[in-house]
């Protein structure tokens, strides 16, 4: 049984070996499909044994990654994209998971590292050669498509999940969010293939979702909802739902916010794919001082991942609200463990220190807060909380 990777690339110098490195254990070829880098992509490539083709770029993601699958020879096909790499802890289980009959497809779980919302995702990046299975859509590209309608006429293949995590994705951490270009591109892209397929639920969640990632909630709605109007599957519609109570807690209409979270929680599917909702549904209670509920949801969030970070800082939010000082002390803590930048968590760690008596922790935790919302570039954050303790008499 083997094993090939495969990927596309443009200018990943900074990271393409570090993606490589993480595959190497257990793909027989690397297959690397250059659209046009300028930097040492190409040398890197070759230098950890890839064999590299080129490819002339056309908009179009599954264009150039169906280009690069004539050139695997495998029996199956793994792929990422150059600022991912693949949990080694989780080899033996894909290894297992390749060896059924009749897998067509083995969904990964992806960690979203620095995500704020949403830290899991689940995605279809490992499948087996087939002449019927192959990408579709310019963007967002993906192998689902054809793999339904290939299960329509063949129904004894099998879509299998993982359940460990596969993936880790570090496109989200500081420096490496999209540029507003890169948004605009990805929206024309979208809007393209959406006058083309007006109906199309996914396409309907992604471009509603970007819009409001650009600021225009009220667009973004009117996607989303056209997406729910139309038939389609548990993980899209948890995605609609999701997106919906974002945008309705952007426009301050918390009822059908809470509705949409609760729909979407409601989906069956992996509830690691859940965190965001249930966090975000916290967060609501939360505002609405319903802490026994908003506790309830943050306890939920760390039962499914107790490495979760922004749910042991609202747990410990909560818990302050309530009185519970102590274990509000552990879970900012733990929160800070889990994320050493975490400046949120410093400054409400020290908040309750200095509630606690404990003035020497307290100061430098809030020394911590301070020195972080600067790297963060949180400038206003930081003046306002050094002149509101100087103005109890503290210097920091």
């Amino acid at each position: 049984m083997r094993l090939s990777f495969c990927m596309i690339v443009k200018n990943e110098a900074e990271n393409l070996a570090r993606c490589l490195a993480s595959v190497q254990p257990i793909a027989d070829e690397l297959i690397v499909l250059d659209t046009g880098s300028t930097d040492d992509t190409v040398a890197i490539a070759e230098s950890l044994g890839a064999s590299v083709h080129h490819f002339t770029w056309t908009n179009d993601f599954s264009a150039a990654r169906n280009y690069a699958l004539q050139f695997v020879s495998g029996d199956w096909v793994l792929v990422l994209d150059a600022d991912e790499v693949l949990v080694p802890e989780v080899v033996p289980a894909l290894k297992q998971a390749m060896q059924q009959k009749n897998a067509l497809v083995i969904n990964l779980i992806r960690q979203e590292v620095g995500a704020t919302q949403s830290p899991y995702s689940l995605v279809s990046r490992l499948f087996r050669r087939h002449p019927q299975v192959y990408f579709s859509r310019p963007y967002h590209a993906m192998v689902d498509d054809s793999v339904a309608a290939l299960r329509q006429t063949e129904p004894h293949w099998q879509v299998v999940n993982c359940a460990q995590v596969a993936i880790l994705h570090y496109g989200y951490e500081p420096g490496a969010i999209a540029s507003r270009n890169k948004l605009e591109k990805a929206r024309s892209t979208m809007e393209e293939f959406l006058a083309a397929h007006p109906n199309d639920p996914y396409v309907c969640s992604k471009l509603g979702a970007l819009y409001g990632r650009m600021g225009d909630w009220q667009r973004g709605m009117v996607l989303l909802q056209q997406g729910l109007s139309q038939p389609t599957d548990a993980p899209v519609c948890y995605e609609l739902h999701y997106h919906l109570g974002i945008a309705y807690s952007q426009l301050n209409d918390d009822q059908q916010a809470e509705l949409h979270y609760r729909n979407a929680i409601a989906q069956p599917i992996l509830d690691s794919l859940k965190l965001g909702a249930y966090n975000n549904l916290g967060n609501l209670l939360q505002a609405r001082g319903d802490f026994i509920h908003a506790e309830q949801l943050y306890r939920t969030c760390l039962t499914i991942d107790p490495n979760f970070a922004i749910g042991h800082y609202n747990l410990g939010m909560i818990l302050k609200a309530m009185g519970q000082m102590e274990a509000a002390v552990a879970h900012y803590q733990t929160a800070i463990q889990l994320n050493p930048n975490y400046a949120e968590a410093y400054q409400n760690l020290g908040v309750v220190l200095l509630k606690l008596g404990n003035v020497p922790q307290s100061l430098a935790a809030f020394r911590q807060a301070i020195q972080f919302h600067k790297q963060q570039n949180n400038l206003s954050e930081a003046k306002r909380l050094q002149q509101g303790l100087a103005e109890m008499g503290f210097q920091v």
